[in-house]
């Protein structure tokens, strides 16, 4: 079993943000802004308004997930308390640790979410079945 982490342990951080009214840049950092070193850079983007992505946890994987452009939201689930969290700024991120399970829902049309992660992709690191999350973590 693991050391089981609350949904309450998911922070929204703000970035810093430069700029003037001819635009704006936010640049993270190696476990600067973010608590990680980023391994992978991955985007999710056309997707239909109002459909849902994610559903799934990691086992050792942190995820830093940014509304690059337009809005979503996130459902986050520890096995006992949800927590939905509106992403819809791109200077606010959310830091999700492993073992949450984490869903991306409520897509405006045209939003871009920008995922930067600790660890280069392995599906090994992936539970993508609600019931073997809830055995993973010791809640069954």
């Amino acid at each position: 079993m693991i050391k089981q982490i609350s949904v309450f342990e998911c922070d929204l951080l703000h970035l810093k943000q430069i700029g003037d009214r001819s635009g704006h840049i936010t640049s993270i950092n190696n476990s600067l802004e973010i608590p990680f070193d980023i391994k992978r850079i991955f985007y999710l983007y056309d997707i239909p308004g109002g459909e849902s992505r994610g559903a799934h946890a990691h086992k050792e994987c942190h995820q830093f997930l940014v509304a690059a452009s337009g809005s979503f939201e996130v459902l986050l689930d520890d096995g006992a308390t949800k927590r939905q969290v509106l992403l819809n700024r791109p200077d606010l991120g959310l830091h999700i640790p492993p073992g949450i399970w984490a869903s991306e829902i409520n897509f405006s049309s045209g939003s871009i979410c920008l995922v930067l992660a600790s660890h280069e992709y392995s599906e090994d690191d992936y539970l993508r079945e609600y019931d073997d999350y809830l055995k993973y973590i010791g809640n069954v």
